[in-house]
């Protein structure tokens, strides 16, 4: 049985396309008191952004702290607080920010019109309802999260996400001029968070042409960026984003993924810097896309964090173990579907203590 994958339908692309954001909301807007919520990165809250985002009246500006990686129990917050709002629906909710603000309008459109708390539909396919209308504006690149069909959020057994057709974005707004004083460090995590999901995918056991093209493509748009210093860096690392969310949308991701969603379970490692610490251990599975990324962290003047690890309790570690093995299709796509004999606990534990 062949995926019907859905896209995402409306994309605008361009420096200043911000600009178009109210006239893009205004179709929405089918009566007099419609409104939207606006889910933003509080990162902007007192910055030229605030005034930038065309609140009505009747809107929710929302903001949003991502300090932590998005919980269950803040998506649930989120919900609640929008529905106490108005009595009715909001016409639209508009994500503006990072992969994780961006999964946190994911998420608060879909809880909207799905009865419950979010830890119901950690999993794959178990949204029931199709969400609000939902827009994405990313502020970072890298993370994909404004094409991909998941929400993923920390829920208080495991770190998954709310992975459905329903969650991907109606309309996507993608402004390279948004993500220009992105701190270094934050440009590097975020844009090999990307990197990472080329060579998940491109190395992967899921991998067909689909995969491929968009994998190839935006890999080498990561290549120009981070080994070249192009000049119009901010548009094609955006671009690989969108085409490295492409690739692993039709594939899957792999061992770094899984690994780093065990240490962020139990650490609340971000997602970009995560990745970074457990691909950097991964030469064994991907060794020449672990040198590559060396070289680029090399060039970029980035040294990851060490010795995370080593101070945790053995139970915490064996959570971290629990949580990362629990991502069956992430594995297979890895090592196959034999990957339980080759990914043993004991393999997975070994890799995290020297983290």
């Amino acid at each position: 049985m062949f995926r019907n994958f859905k896209l995402v339908p409306n994309i605008i692309f361009g420096r200043g396309c911000f600009a178009q954001l109210d006239d893009i909301i205004e179709k929405q807007r089918n009566t007099s008191d419609s409104w939207v919520v606006f889910v933003v990165d509080d990162v902007f809250k007192g910055k030229a952004m605030e005034k930038r985002i065309p609140v009505h009246g009747n809107d929710m500006l929302l903001w949003v702290n991502v300090d932590d990686e998005p919980k269950t129990t803040y998506v649930d917050a989120l919900t609640l607080q929008a529905k106490a709002f108005h009595s009715f629906l909001p016409s639209a909710v508009i994500g503006i920010g990072g992969g994780s603000a961006m999964d946190l309008a994911k998420a608060v459109s879909l809880m909207l019109t799905n009865e419950g708390s979010s830890t119901l539909y950690q999993g794959w396919d178990l949204i029931k309802n199709p969400a609000v209308c939902h827009m994405a504006v990313p502020t970072l690149s890298g993370t994909g999260a404004e094409v991909s069909r998941t929400a993923v959020l920390t829920g208080p057994e495991k770190k998954l996400g709310l992975n459905s057709d329903y969650t991907v974005f109606d309309q996507v707004m993608l402004d390279p001029e948004l993500t220009q004083d992105v701190p270094r460090d934050q440009h590097f995590y975020t844009g090999m968070d990307c990197y990472i999901h080329c060579i998940e995918s491109l190395q992967g056991t899921y991998l067909n042409e689909f995969s491929k093209a968009y994998g190839e493509k935006s890999l080498d748009l990561c290549r120009e960026v981070f080994s070249n210093s192009h000049p119009d860096s901010a548009d094609k690392l955006m671009m690989a984003s969108f085409f490295g969310g492409m690739s692993i949308a039709y594939s899957q991701v792999g061992a770094c993924h899984a690994l780093s969603y065990g240490l962020s379970y139990v650490l609340g490692t971000h997602h970009g810097i995560g990745c970074c610490i457990t691909f950097d251990y991964l030469d064994a599975i991907y060794p020449e896309g672990v040198k590559e990324f060396r070289t680029m962290m090399q060039k970029s003047g980035i040294e990851l964090p060490r010795g995370l690890v080593k101070h945790l309790k053995n139970d915490q570690v064996e959570k971290m173990v629990t949580v990362a093995l629990g991502l069956d299709p992430l594995w297979e796509n890895c090592l196959g579907k034999d990957w339980k004999t080759i990914m043993t606990r004991d393999k997975a534990k070994s890799l995290f203590l020297k983290m």
